[in-house]
């Protein structure tokens, strides 16, 4: 969750926490520590490369990007940034 003032109102941390969830601030601006933007670079790299021309090859490149977003690797990166990513029970 990022550090913004929205995220600090009264009630938040302990609505989140209330659903058995953790509050994780991240660092301000930095992509680095997002495995949002992670996924959003490999899935721009992908359609880069699948060079759609026309909505429905876009949508069908996006089938396929998506197809390469495997749960380890999914886990792994958000493990990588330091959220607590083990197998669902």
């Amino acid at each position: 969750m990022g550090d913004r003032a929205a995220h600090k109102v009264a009630g938040v941390r302990q609505a989140i926490e209330a659903a058995g969830a953790q509050l994780r601030y991240l660092p301000a601006c930095s992509p680095d520590f997002d495995p949002v933007e992670n996924a959003f670079a490999k899935l721009e790299a992908l359609l880069r490369t699948a060079a759609a021309r026309t909505v429905p090859d876009l949508r069908a490149a996006i089938r396929e990007a998506f197809i390469c977003f495997k749960p380890d690797e999914c886990r792994n990166d958000l493990a990588t940034v330091g959220y607590d990513a083990e197998e669902p029970a």
